[in-house]
């Protein structure tokens, strides 16, 4: 599975680079043409993407080292760092667009679309949400929150070249069109910044275990052995692909310790089969 999802991150990254430039070239171009810092705008939405797939490439390729000296538990959390640095750069386009839409409506100045921008940003929506599918294909074969950065990252692209059609088809009735569009498309660029930005600094900070987990985990158990254990105190602990998980269980004072031994080792061996989780567990006295 390690190797699918890695054969799956490199795909989707090399694909996205080689579209998005192409995307970028076009669009840019149109909007030079039609004077639209809205459609430049877009099309600088578009090339933060090829970045970010450069990203999701040193990122997948940095998640996929095995477990060293130094990173004992592997090296999954380079995901989560990557996919921080595509919100981050997200976040920079959108403070600057942000900037050029206001300065663009003090001038007075709006843009000169034609049949030329029509076409360019339809065949901007259609190839961005394209690459948005395959993502987010990738992103449920794979579980790689980074793919699902990416995705999201080429569906706000999507979004954008759709506002910025409706202002092409409007924008000949009103002169401040252009940097209404250029906000909008600022903000939803933000917005996705966000997202990603919250997301991922919760899975580095560490997250609350799944209640359902626990109830699931708490039943296997409970089946596995003859006698209550009283399974407790969990704590996950999430690298990527790598995931420990440590908990507590209360047996008898007196029992003898190769005994304890034989079943913590047995609660351990079914929850990785179970669940793909490396456990550790500390045993209790039982009190009473």
């Amino acid at each position: 599975m390690k190797e699918d999802k890695h054969k799956y991150i490199v795909r989707e990254g090399w694909v996205s680079i080689g579209t998005n430039l192409l995307l970028f070239g076009v669009k840019y171009w149109a909007g030079v043409v039609s004077g639209s810092i809205a459609l430049i705008a877009d099309a600088w939405h578009t090339l933060t993407d090829s970045v970010s797939s450069v990203i999701v490439l040193i990122g997948g390729k940095l998640s996929n080292k095995p477990a060293d000296e130094e990173h004992p538990f592997g090296h999954g959390r380079a995901e989560h760092i990557a996919a921080i640095i595509i919100g981050v750069l997200l976040a920079l386009v959108a403070f600057d667009f942000v900037l050029s839409a206001v300065e663009k409506f003090n001038s007075g100045e709006g843009g000169h679309f034609g049949t030329i921008a029509i076409v360019v940003t339809i065949l901007s929506i259609l190839g961005k949400e394209a690459l948005a599918q395959y993502a987010f294909w990738g992103y449920r074969k794979t579980g790689s929150s980074i793919l699902k950065a990416d995705a999201w990252h080429h569906r706000t692209d999507s979004l954008s070249s759709i506002i910025i059609l409706v202002g092409i088809l409007i924008g000949k009735y009103y002169w401040w069109i252009d940097s209404v569009l250029a906000l909008i498309v600022a903000v939803m660029i933000g917005y996705a910044s966000y997202e990603i930005l919250s997301r991922e600094i919760k899975s580095l900070l560490g997250e609350r275990i799944d209640p359902e987990l626990i109830r699931s985990i708490k039943i296997e158990v409970d089946g596995l052995l003859e006698r209550e254990v009283f399974i407790h105190h969990f704590h996950l602990h999430q690298y990527g692909n790598h995931n420990e998980l440590s908990c507590h269980i209360k047996l008898p004072a007196n029992m003898p310790l190769n005994e304890a031994h034989a079943i913590c080792t047995r609660i351990e061996t079914r929850i990785l089969e179970k669940f793909g989780l490396v456990t550790t567990i500390h045993p209790e006295p039982l009190e009473g």
